[in-house]
C-alpha cells in the first residue's frame, strides 16, 4: 500500500486483492483496529513491541527502551523510564533479541552527548495498527511513525529551544552480551550522504542472526549542517546528528527503507510505497489494510474481551515477514540474490518450535492465501542449505530450538488441499531434513538406538526424541499419500521412538543412556538448564514434556494403562505445586502455571486438550477458561510468556472459538469450550462460520451439547473441512459438568 498516487506500483494490493477474491468480507465490526492494545504483553515476559508495523511487512518501527538483556527482546519495556530512540525494525515476542535497525532520535541541545536518550510520560504515549506516538520530555518533541510493508515514515514536532537535531546511529541493534559484544555488532558499514536530503548505506550485523541490511534515509527538508562521528573508538559503524532550520512547532518528516539486497532495491521500495509525504494518508491506508486482516473474525463480548480477542489476531499477523522487495528480489540463505514471480512473497520470521503447534493452524483456517507462500518459503530455504527452516529471519538460519517443524506444518497444508507446491519436492526436502545429516540433526545415533541417549547426545536428549516424532509421523503420513509406502513404514516405525522414554515406574518421559539405564539422579520438576540432573528437556521438565506425544494421545494413554490412569496423571499434572524447589537451581522464568503446566512455554500448549481423550471434557473446560481469564489480560503485563511470534496469540484465539489442533498435521481440532457468546469467522471462498454459545456465562464453562448446522457433533473432534464448509456452530453451555 501507498501513499497518494503510488499504488499501482506495488506487488502487496495484489496479495490483498487475493484476499477479497478468497471472500474475506468484513466482519460486523467496522473498525476492529480501535480494539486493539498493542501495550499488551510489553512488561515481564511477553516481549512484545508498541511501534507501528503492517501486517506481514518487514518494518517495524517503534521505540527502543534498551538493548542488551534479555527483557529488552523486542527493543522495549512498559516500566522503562526512558526512550532512547526509535529503530525500523522489531520482533514479536521472542526469546532473543534482534533487529533495531537504524536509530533515529530527534532532540535538541547539545549535538554531541554522553547518552542519547529521553524521560516520557506514558501517558504520553499512543499506539494502535500501523501507528506510535510518544513525546519525548527531556526535548519537548512529540515523536510519531507509521509504516507500509517496506518504509518506515517518521514525522517529529519540535516543540522546545534549541536547534532541531536527528541522530541516525547505525551502529545500532538489539543484542546480549552472550551473543556478541555492542562493539562487534556491526563489522562493515558503508554509508553516503547522496545529497543534502539523503543518507544511504550498507551494514554487515552479527547477532543471533548475521544479515545484509541497505537502506536509504530521506528528509522532507534539506540539512543544514551535520556530525559524523563514532560512539567508541574500534566501531565499524558511525552515528550522524543533522541538524535542520527548524522554528519552534514546525516539522520534520523522515523516511526509511531497507532492504536485504541492495541500496538501489531500497529506493525502489521508497519510491513505489511512498513517493511522497502524506503521514496521515499512510497511516490510514495502512490500517484499512489492518482491517482487512482483523475483520476475517467478527468477535461479540465485553470491551475487555475484545481488546484481548484483537490484540491476540493483531500478534498473529505481524509476521511471518514477507522480505521481497518491490521488485520480487530477496537475499536467500545462502546469501545470493533470489527473485519470485510476480505477486509472490518470500516469507522470514519464521519461529517454527513455536508457531507449527497453533499459529500455522489458524492461519490456514483464517488466511489461507498465504500457506502456499509460506511452504514455497520453506522450500526455497531447503534449496539454498540442504534442510527445511528450524528458526528463520531474514531468510537467515539461526538453528536454535528443536526439531525439524516446517514439516507439520508443510504436511498440513497438503492434507487440507494446498496445492501451490510440489508435493514430491515437498516431501523430498522432508526426508533429506530428517536422514541427512545437518546442524540440527542426530539420525545416526536416533536410528541406532530408538531415542537420543544422554550420553551420545548432552543437551535435551528427550525433548529431541520427542519432537522428532512429531516430525516423523508427519513425514509417514505424507510419503503413505504420495504412495512411498517404504518411506512410509520407516517413519511411522520412528514416530514411535517416544515410547522408549517412557519409564512406566514413574509415568514419565525420562532420559536413558546408551546401555538403556535409566538416568540418575532423577528430579522430574527439575528444569532444562540443570548440571545434577541433566540437562534433558528444552525449557521444561519432565512433567511438561511427558505430554509431547502430539500425533499420538491415544498411543500415550496406553502407556500409561488406559483411560483411567491417563486421567489421573493428567489432573496430577494440573494440580501439582506450581513451583517445588530443586537443589542448585533457581526459580525457573517461565511463567503463566497451573500446577506444573506452563502455559507461558510452548511445550505445554495442547496438554489442557488431552482430557477429551480421557473422557473428561469438562475438565479442558475449566482449564481453558482459566487461563483466557487470568493470562490473557489487558495490561501490559497481560501475557504470562513470550508472545513468540503470534503462538500465545495463536493458542488464545482458537481457545475462543472453543477448539484446538492437539496435533497441528490436519488430524482435526480437538472440541473444547467457547469463550466468547458470539463469533463470525471469514473461512474462504466466501464462507463464514458463525460459533454462538448459548447461555455462556461465568458459571456456565461446559458445554452441555454441539451441534454443527443442525447436526450434533457427537465425538471428541471436528474436522478443518467441516469449519471451513462454513454454516453454524451451536455450543449450548452449562454449569454442570
Amino acid at each position: 500500500m501507498g501513499a497518494r498516487n503510488g499504488e499501482g506500483k506495488m506487488r502487496k494490493p495484489l496479495l490483498l486483492a487475493v484476499a477479497v477474491l478468497c471472500g474475506f468480507a468484513r466482519a460486523a465490526e467496522v473498525d476492529p483496529a480501535r480494539h486493539v492494545n498493542p501495550f499488551i504483553g510489553t512488561m515481564v515476559e511477553g516481549h512484545t513491541f508498541p511501534g507501528a508495523c503492517y501486517p506481514l511487512g518487514m518494518v517495524q518501527p517503534g521505540p527502543d527502551s534498551g538493548t542488551d538483556n534479555l527483557h529488552t527482546c523486542s527493543g522495549y519495556v512498559w516500566n522503562d523510564e526512558a526512550i532512547h530512540g526509535f529503530s525500523q525494525t522489531h520482533l514479536n515476542g521472542t526469546g532473543c533479541p534482534c533487529l533495531g535497525d537504524v536509530r533515529l532520535l530527534p532532540f535538541t541541545g547539545d549535538a554531541v552527548r554522553q547518552t542519547y536518550a529521553s524521560r516520557y510520560k506514558k501517558e504520553s504515549q499512543e499506539a494502535a495498527p500501523g501507528y506510535y506516538a510518544v513525546t519525548l520530555d527531556d526535548f519537548n518533541v512529540r515523536a510519531e511513525m507509521t509504516c507500509t510493508q517496506r518504509v518506515a515514515l517518521h514525522r517529529y514536532t519540535y516543540s522546545g529551544e534549541g536547534p532541531a537535531r536527528l541522530l541516525v546511529d547505525l551502529n545500532y541493534g538489539l543484542h546480549v552480551l552472550w551473543q556478541v559484544k555492542r562493539e562487534q555488532l556491526v563489522s562493515f558499514c558503508e554509508e553516503r550522504l547522496e545529497d543534502a536530503e539523503t543518507l544511504t548505506g550498507h551494514i554487515s550485523k552479527h547477532g543471533w542472526f548475521d544479515r545484509e541490511v541497505f537502506f536509504v534515509v530521506k528528509f522532507d527538508r534539506p540539512v543544514k549542517s551535520h556530525q559524523r562521528f563514532f560512539e567508541k573508538a574500534g566501531f565499524a559503524a558511525p552515528q550522524y546528528v543533522f541538524d535542520f532550520d527548524l522554528g519552534k512547532g514546525e516539522q520534520l518528516r523522515v523516511k526509511v527503507a531497507v532492504s536485504t539486497v541492495s541500496v538501489e532495491n531500497a529506493k525502489r521500495n521508497l519510491q513505489a510505497e511512498v513517493p511522497g509525504w502524506d503521514f496521515d494518508g499512510v497511516r490510514k491506508q495502512t490500517r484499512n489494510v489492518w482491517n482487512r486482516y482483523l475483520g476475517r473474525i467478527g468477535a461479540a463480548g465485553t470491551e475487555e474481551q475484545k481488546t484481548s480477542f484483537y490484540t491476540a489476531l493483531y500478534h498473529l499477523f505481524i509476521q511471518p515477514s514477507d522480505i521481497t522487495d518491490v521488485n520480487g528480489e530477496y537475499r536467500g540463505a545462502d546469501n545470493k540474490t533470489v527473485s519470485v514471480p510476480a505477486g509472490r512473497a518470500y516469507y522470514s520470521t519464521l519461529s517454527l518450535w513455536d508457531t507449527f503447534r497453533a499459529a500455522h493452524p489458524l492461519y490456514t483456517l483464517i488466511a489461507p492465501e498465504l500457506v502456499d507462500d509460506f511452504v514455497r518459503s520453506m522450500l526455497a530455504h531447503y534449496k539454498a542449505v540442504g534442510y527445511l527452516p528450524v528458526w528463520t529471519l531474514w531468510a537467515k538460519e539461526s538453528d536454535d530450538m528443536i526439531g525439524n517443524h516446517a514439516i507439520p506444518v508443510i504436511a498440513d497444508a497438503y492434507f487440507k488441499g494446498f496445492r501451490g507446491f510440489d508435493p514430491e519436492e515437498a516431501f523430498a526436502a522432508m526426508k533429506s531434513s530428517l536422514t541427512v545429516p545437518h546442524k540440527k540433526s542426530h539420525w545416526d545415533v536416533l536410528d541406532r538406538y530408538g531415542y537420543l541417549p544422554f550420553d551420545k547426545v548432552e543437551h535435551e536428549a528427550v525433548s529431541k526424541t520427542l519432537e522428532y516424532a512429531v516430525d516423523d509421523h508427519c513425514a509417514a503420513r505424507l510419503a503413505q499419500a504420495l504412495g512411498r509406502e517404504k518411506d512410509a513404514e520407516y517413519f511411522f516405525k520412528r514416530a514411535e521412538n517416544y515410547r522408549n522414554l517412557f519409564d512406566a515406574g514413574t509415568g514419565l518421559m525420562r532420559g536413558r543412556d546408551s546401555h538403556g539405564s535409566w538416568r540418575e539422579p532423577f528430579n522430574a520438576f527439575s528444569m532444562h538448564w540443570s548440571k545434577k540432573f541433566g540437562r534433558d528437556y528444552t525449557e521444561g521438565n519432565a512433567w511438561q514434556y511427558t505430554w509431547h506425544v502430539l500425533h499420538d494421545p491415544q498411543g500415550l494413554m496406553d502407556l500409561m494403562g488406559g483411560r483411567n490412569a491417563f486421567y489421573s496423571k493428567l489432573n496430577t499434572f494440573f494440580t501439582l505445586p506450581d513451583y517445588v524447589p530443586v537443589e542448585g537451581e533457581t526459580k525457573t522464568v517461565i511463567l503463566g502455571f497451573v500446577g506444573q503446566y506452563a502455559h507461558g512455554n510452548e511445550p505445554s500448549h495442547h496438554v489442557a486438550y488431552l482430557f477429551p481423550y480421557a473422557g473428561r471434557p469438562w475438565r479442558t473446560a475449566e482449564i481453558v477458561r482459566k487461563v483466557c481469564t487470568e493470562q490473557y489480560l489487558n495490561k501490559p503485563d497481560g501475557l504470562t510468556g513470550n508472545d513468540d511470534c503470534g503462538q500465545m496469540s495463536a493458542w488464545y484465539l482458537f481457545s475462543c472459538m472453543g477448539f484446538y489442533p492437539v496435533n497441528p498435521c490436519a488430524d482435526g481440532y480437538v472440541l473444547g469450550a467457547p469463550q466468547l457468546p458470539e463469533m463470525t469467522v471469514a473461512v474462504g471462498g466466501g464462507r463464514t462460520l458463525k460459533i454462538t454459545a448459548g447461555n455462556l456465562s461465568k458459571e456456565n464453562l461446559y458445554v452441555k451439547s454441539l451441534r454443527l448446522n443442525g447436526r450434533k457433533i457427537g465425538g471428541i473432534k471436528i474436522s478443518h473441512e467441516e469449519i471451513t464448509a462454513g454454516g453454524e456452530l451451536v455450543f449450548e453451555m452449562t454449569d454442570r459438568k
